[in-house]
């Protein structure tokens, strides 16, 4: 344990990885609420993880953290925007979380392969990615799973379960394991945050 107090240990990766830690549990506690302030630290932790991903050669994941921060702005807008109701589809309510819908669904994972075997190739031709199998995938999936959760769907979860406990085994191998306990601690949650979630899909919508 003493290696963690020395001067060596505490680079400013590693500085970056503690700061992307506790921005990633706040993100995960508002998230579990549904709260919609999640979203601002959505558009905060790719700047930090940005950094973390290319200094180790995870570069989907660094590629992906664009992504994130245009779907966290998109997300923000749709949560705080709301939804349309009243006969004269002026009265404004907040988002309600629903079951994803069976068009979605095919939606997901038709994007899942594709996104996978796309990113797979570029990582395999155009980097010199240890990982480019499994760091594909997770980017892939966790494409779709942030459109899923920017449309408050409950089982935006499910993918985030499969996403966490890939990744957080990815992180401790690629020596990152600040977030490897995040991820780690993410795929405990995403368990609870679903049962959560639907527990408040309105009753009209079950």
């Amino acid at each position: 344990m003493g290696i963690v107090f020395t001067a060596e240990f505490w680079t400013w990766s590693r500085v970056l990885e503690v700061m992307g830690l506790i921005i990633g549990l706040l993100y995960l506690w508002w998230e579990y609420h549904a709260d919609w302030r999640m979203w601002i630290a959505s558009m905060v932790m790719p700047a930090i993880s940005m950094w973390i991903y290319f200094s180790r050669g995870i570069y989907a994941d660094f590629a992906i953290n664009i992504y994130y921060l245009v779907i966290a702005v998109y997300g923000f807008i749709v949560w705080r925007r709301g939804a349309v109701s009243g006969k004269k589809k002026k009265e404004r309510r907040p988002l309600p979380v629903t079951n994803t819908p069976l068009w979605a669904w095919g939606v997901a994972v038709a994007s899942t392969a594709l996104l996978w075997g796309l990113l797979y190739w570029l990582l395999g031709t155009c980097t010199d990615s240890t990982v480019p199998c499994i760091d594909a995938f997770t980017t892939a999936a966790s494409i779709v799973a942030m459109w899923l959760m920017a449309r408050k769907w409950a089982q935006q979860w499910l993918v985030w379960f499969v996403v966490d406990i890939i990744s957080s085994g990815l992180y401790f191998y690629k020596g990152i394991p600040f977030y490897g306990v995040l991820y780690c601690i993410y795929t405990v949650i995403a368990v609870f945050g679903y049962i959560k979630w639907l527990k408040m899909i309105p009753e009209t919508n079950h």
